[in-house]
């Protein structure tokens, strides 16, 4: 994350995005190399590094008494590649579905460019204050550029999953197993990185441009709609 961007999330905010991201991502790669370590099968390992996600995302659904769709994801696919791999005894069943993962959150972001609010507009309400959500309504409401301008911050985040899906399914088929995770989340958070630079730079542009921010802290006047 960029302190331009983290700057504007509140500390629970920040948590909810740090947790997650370490237990979906650190914990497992650190476990499955402990684990080959020990000298646990590749498919074994990867397996139980794989469940830890599985693990929090049924723990954080009977929190809150509801399954998001994206930990009902982790679960499926996990459940489906360690059925698969126990069968065929084959680890890149396993490595598969951490192609697929970001696959179906690809098409899924780019899915939300049909709905009345694309994946970025409902991704800055989580860095919006004060003002920020009228702010940001008024803007969608009466600005084009504001609604093109994150649409194709949409289609950016969306592409950037899927082209992460199809270097993973690569990765996944012709790399030696034990490379995969490691080199998988290096360009996962490559690919990450490149997108939040290209956020800020054009969020940047815009506000120099039009007034107002895309992920809005309020204080800048919302230019009135032509005519």
């Amino acid at each position: 994350m960029t302190p331009q961007l983290t700057s504007q999330m509140t500390p629970r905010t920040r948590r909810a995005l740090l947790v997650p991201m370490a237990v979906t991502i650190a914990l497992p790669l650190a476990l499955y190399y402990v684990l080959r370590a020990q000298g646990v099968a590749q498919w074994q390992a990867l397996l139980i590094s794989g469940a830890i996600p599985a693990a929090h995302a049924i723990v954080t659904a009977v929190r809150r008494r509801h399954l998001a769709l994206f930990d009902l994801l982790v679960v499926a696919l996990l459940a489906v590649s360690a059925a698969t791999s126990l069968i065929s005894g084959d680890p890149r069943v396993l490595l598969l579905k951490d192609a697929a993962i970001p696959a179906v959150l690809g098409l899924w972001i780019a899915g939300t460019l049909l709905l009345a609010r694309p994946f970025a507009f409902h991704f800055g309400a989580h860095l919006r204050r004060g003002g920020g959500e009228a702010e940001a309504e008024h803007a969608w409401r009466d600005i084009p550029a504001y609604r093109q301008a994150l649409r194709s911050l949409t289609l950016l985040w969306g592409g950037a999953q899927l082209l992460d899906a199809a270097l993973s399914t690569v990765a996944a088929l012709t790399l030696p197993v034990d490379a995969v995770p490691v080199i998988g989340r290096i360009q996962s958070f490559a690919l990450l990185g490149l997108v939040i630079a290209i956020t800020v730079r054009r969020s940047r542009r815009f506000r120099a441009r039009h007034g107002i921010s895309l992920f809005g802290t309020a204080g800048a006047a919302v230019p009135a709609p032509a005519g």
